[in-house]
């Protein structure tokens, strides 16, 4: 059986800080970082708050998130040098659409493009 990549074991709460720094050396919020993970995943803040809290792993996480978004799927392009759209790992998929994002937000796009608001999803 292949061992699982540690950063599924590792808590949220430990890289978040890292997400937030990436954001904010290129003029975006906290605040903004916090809506990736939410719109992502449907947590809402006061859960999302929670799971920073109770040091949650990134795999429990996403397995437990309440409403991940459909429109997630409209999430394409290369993180790592590896194009999101090709993971199969279901909880990788997860978290590169997450760094994805986060990119996104560090490049300057507006939230809206970001949250893929223009596109309707059929769910």
């Amino acid at each position: 059986m292949p061992t699982k990549h540690r950063i599924f074991t590792t808590p949220v709460a430990k890289v978040y800080p890292y997400y937030i720094a990436k954001a904010e050396r290129k003029g975006r919020t906290k605040a903004e970082v916090d809506i990736i993970f939410c719109w992502l995943t449907g947590y809402t803040p006061k859960q999302f708050e929670k799971q920073l809290k109770l040091q949650t792993d990134f795999e429990t996480f996403f397995a437990k998130a309440p409403k991940p978004n459909p429109a997630r799927k409209l999430i394409t392009g290369v993180v790592c040098g590896i194009r999101v759209e090709d993971i199969k790992e279901p909880t990788m998929r997860e978290m590169r659409y997450l760094d994805k994002l986060v990119d996104e937000l560090a490049k300057g796009r507006t939230m809206e493009k970001i949250l893929r608001a223009a596109t309707s999803v059929k769910q």
